[in-house]
């Protein structure tokens, strides 16, 4: 997550959370005979629907590090952004999309076909209320998503528990990296690194655990009885889908990176009608404080770009238009970065930032949000200023997509966006 000179504290999180597979319904006396039962459990998190969800389902794509917004999705409308960053700058004659305000990267070319499709778009100039260049604190911050309360909990956890959601099969992650906050809380949630390498320890040492824990919990009390069980139904669960080989619809092609193989285990997923409510996956490495590039081949910044494209693209094409039309993706990022380049040709740690969205409830095709200006009159201690909460964005995601009536219960004292960013479904 951090830069090879960036000098940035690591994420010092615990990796074993109560949620795991089992979430906070595990008893204390049971936690120790359930702690490290599945051996991928720790890394990804998803959610799934229990009953008769009709909403989206909600893909939140954390870009862990500080992701550059303004070399995404490039204000080449504001002659500032070019005299702030005379070596990193993406030249206007390599943007492509875009309008005369902003371009997209050329690293993001396999994404142009939506955003001329109008299911892919942006938001720029979001960002948390308050400057934190922390990447533990912000990040912790981000996920909890209630500033100035008493909330503990995690706002996907939030999400989940309105709409009603019980089943930790009904809720999974998928990736390399650690469990997400935003999924800390009461209603139970699993995380696995893959679908075809979930299973428990002693399973993958020859020992028939699993048998072991359904006999040994049989005619256990519900306190302890149900956790088990909903660790069997979710073993059962991912056997029945590793055991057919999965070919990607429409002659998608995802990368074999961390990113493509979780996003392709999403899409496993959804096609699976495990009823999935919510994911979390992450990519990391974007803390550029340094030789963040030119938009050319080779260099970070683009190389990375074009990872991100590539799995998004193949994932959205794997799902089709119809699949599509129930899928919303959304980008988070603990911050931006700051608007001048540094004396290594990177990016610091900054504030406002830019917010990426696919799907087919999306009003693509255009950069929304209001933008501040970056002359230095408008900087936020020279950073980009935040015009939009993010949790605005993700509430009218909640309210118009996934059917939530209630966000502030999510996002406490946050309006949605009202700016169309969203159609209704």
């Amino acid at each position: 997550m951090t830069g090879p000179n960036c000098g940035c504290a690591d994420d010092q999180r615990t990796t074993l959370t109560r949620r795991g597979v089992l979430g906070k319904a595990l008893a204390a006396g049971a936690a120790g005979a359930f702690a490290g039962l599945a051996g991928d459990q720790l890394s990804t998190q998803l959610a799934f629907a229990a009953g008769k969800y009709a909403g989206d389902t909600l893909v939140l794509l954390s870009l862990r590090g500080g992701f550059d917004g303004l070399s995404a999705i490039v204000p080449a409308g504001d002659p500032a952004y070019y005299a702030a960053r005379p070596d990193i700058a993406v030249p206007k004659a390599k943007l492509i999309g875009g309008d005369t305000r902003f371009g997209l990267h050329p690293a993001l070319k396999p994404l142009l076909p939506f955003w001329k499709a109008g299911t892919f778009g942006a938001v720029h100039a979001v960002g948390q209320p308050e400057p934190n260049r922390s990447h533990f604190s912000a990040m912790e911050e981000l996920e909890r998503a209630a500033p100035g309360t008493s909330v503990r909990t995690g706002w996907l956890d939030r999400m989940l528990g309105g709409l009603g959601a019980t089943s930790p099969f009904h809720g999974v992650s998928v990736g390399s990296m650690m469990p997400s906050r935003a999924l800390a809380g009461p209603v139970p949630a699993l995380g696995m690194k893959s679908i075809n390498d979930f299973s428990m320890y002693g399973d993958q040492e020859g020992q028939p655990m699993a048998a072991t824990l359904k006999t040994l919990y049989a005619g256990a009390p519900a306190l302890l009885g149900q956790p088990a069980g909903q660790v069997m139904s979710s073993l059962a669960t991912t056997k029945t889908l590793a055991a057919k080989a999965y070919q990607p619809a429409n002659g998608a092609v995802y990368p074999d990176d961390t990113l493509g193989r979780a996003l392709k285990d999403v899409a496993r997923l959804i096609k699976g009608k495990a009823g999935l409510m919510a994911a979390c996956v992450d990519s990391g490495d974007w803390d550029l404080h340094e030789n963040l590039g030119a938009a050319v081949p080779g260099k970070r910044m683009h190389d990375k770009l074009a990872q991100l494209a590539a799995a998004l693209a193949a994932f959205a094409t794997d799902l089709g238009t119809t699949g599509m039309k129930r899928v919303t993706v959304v980008t988070v990022s603990e911050f931006g970065r700051r608007v001048r380049q540094n004396g290594s040709n990177g990016v610091d740690h900054g504030y406002g930032n830019a917010m990426m969205l696919l799907g087919g409830g999306v009003v693509g095709g255009k950069v929304h949000g209001r933008w501040p200006g970056l002359a230095d009159r408008y900087l936020v201690d020279g950073d980009l200023a935040v015009t939009t909460d993010y949790r605005a964005v993700i509430g009218e995601v909640l309210h118009k997509r996934c059917g939530l009536a209630n966000t502030r219960s999510v996002f406490p004292n946050v309006r949605s966006t009202t700016s169309g960013v969203f159609r209704n479904r």
